[in-house]
């Protein structure tokens, strides 16, 4: 095997020594970033200079396609940071010389800015790719790297490489899904589904039908989710569906009790089998159960700081822990269910185990969605309760979704704007209307609070076309509550 610049050429039984191989391996690193800084200005050159339209490509990425072999999507990548570097001189030179490879550059730019770049080159010398994109994760574009960490919940990428069989048992269990759900999903609405089914939990009816685990701060009402060892920031509206309908597992002992209890549970593991023993709930990672929630006043979320602990919820909707304070009683509290289980059982029965939104006939996984949030003194009673699928659960938290209850008892939905569930909609104003409901949730605000200053400007004429940012300040001066 020979190299194209002159190094010398090894056989395949030739030994060689470890310091060559290092030496050699760096310096094709540092090549191979100078490369990719100078691949990236003439990727730009050739995009601003229509290079593919007087070749008569179809596009610029089909014109690198044929050349690179590069997909689309690393085209497009390629030319961000390229496009990101010529305002971040220190971060391209860096590029250049080897000091930061391609990758790092590509994370680095999603946030540096002219002000920040020469701490952000800083704080990845050392790291690797994995904890550079962690810690790119947490920030916003012009954040320091060492700035308070304030991760919201954003969206998350899957990618698999499969088998053929897997791939068409995949897509055929995909269609089965969406014939189930008597309508169009989504790859999230899908895939949600996919993992439900396989963490289904009891299917006794008065229980919700699958688990996971939530931890909800009862200071901010933030949570996050438990995701096989990793906790992922999970929207309020995720927070709302478990305490719809989910379990409240109690709080979180404190670190000397967890000591105790996880030696208690080892002694229990060892146990003889044959006797009704089983883990104990002292321990926090036992708290995962089927969709616990826990009231809004009452709930804690994931911040775990030793001032404000969190509680631990699971369930089909979701839940958290609170921690005690040392020296408190040691003994685990109770779970509790959000809605009694011949509650429960009497919802589902008559709602014929479907969601209720006009139109929509799912019937797997649906949750029983308080349509006077329980925060706000919503009870566990039938009047208040309705039958919803998982993504209609979660459009109604969101504000995508208005649920009303008529005079006659029955439920009246509408979308975000106001209009009937199913009419003809403003795509605008739905979008705005949305936007304002998130933005004051965030904010902190009660849910009944924003949806009550919503239904008051979506009665004044003047606003039906009012953008996102009029409504949001016609919200905050109307809203007749205090942030939580």
């Amino acid at each position: 095997m020979g190299t194209c610049n002159g190094a010398s050429a090894l056989s395949g039984d030739e030994s060689v020594d470890w310091k060559q191989a290092h030496a050699a391996l760096s310096r094709l690193a540092r090549e191979r970033a100078a490369l990719d800084a100078e691949e990236g200005r003439w990727l730009l050159r050739g995009l601003r200079s229509g290079a593919h339209v007087h070749l008569g490509f179809g596009s610029f990425a089909q014109y690198i396609e044929r050349l690179f072999g590069y997909r689309p999507r690393t085209t497009q990548e390629k030319l961000r940071v390229a496009e990101a570097l010529e305002a971040l001189p220190r971060l391209g030179r860096a590029l250049e010389t080897g000091a930061l490879s391609w990758c790092a550059a590509r994370e680095v730019t999603r946030v540096a800015v002219r002000d920040t770049e020469s701490a952000w080159l800083d704080a990845a010398r050392g790291k690797t790719l994995r904890e550079l994109e962690a810690l790119v994760a947490s920030r916003a574009p012009g954040d320091e790297p060492h700035a308070p960490v304030s991760e919201l919940p954003r969206p998350r990428v899957l990618r698999f490489e499969v088998a053929p069989d897997t791939f068409g048992t995949f897509r055929e269990a995909m269609q089965r899904l969406r014939r189930a759900a008597g309508s169009r999903l989504d790859d999230d609405a899908v895939l949600l589904a996919m993992a439900r089914h396989a963490l289904g939990g009891p299917r006794e009816e008065g229980r919700s039908s699958y688990q996971i685990s939530l931890w909800v701060c009862s200071v901010c009402g933030a949570g996050v989710q438990s995701a096989a060892g990793e906790l992922v920031p999970v929207d309020t509206a995720v927070i709302g569906m478990a305490v719809c309908d989910g379990q409240h597992l109690g709080e979180i002992l404190p670190a000397s009790v967890a000591v105790t209890a996880a030696n208690e549970n080892a002694r229990l593991d060892a146990a003889p089998t044959g006797g009704a023993v089983g883990r104990s709930h002292h321990a926090p990672a036992e708290l995962d159960g089927d969709h616990s929630s826990a009231p809004r006043e009452r709930s804690d979320h994931a911040h775990v700081s030793t001032e404000n602990p969190p509680r631990v919820v699971a369930g089909a909707a979701h839940a958290a822990l609170p921690k005690r304070p040392v020296g408190a009683d040691s003994r685990p509290s109770r779970a509790k269910q959000s809605i009694p289980p011949a509650v429960r059982r009497a919802v589902l029965t008559r709602d014929r185990h479907r969601c209720t939104v006009p139109g929509c006939t799912h019937a797997t996984f649906v949750d029983v969605h308080h349509v006077q949030p329980r925060a706000d003194g919503g009870r566990n009673d039938a009047a208040n309760l309705s039958t919803l699928c998982s993504v209609h659960h979660r459009a109604a938290h969101r504000g995508e979704l208005v649920i009303e209850r008529d005079p006659d008892g029955s439920f009246c939905f509408r979308h975000a704007d106001g209009a009937a569930y199913g009419d003809a909609i403003e795509p605008r104003r739905v979008d705005a209307h949305a936007k304002v409901f998130s933005a004051l949730r965030h904010l902190g605000f009660r849910e009944s609070d924003v949806k009550s200053v919503l239904c008051e400007l979506r009665a004044i004429a003047e606003l039906a076309g009012a953008s996102t940012e009029r409504l949001l300040r016609e919200a905050l001066c109307r809203i007749r509550s205090t942030v939580r």
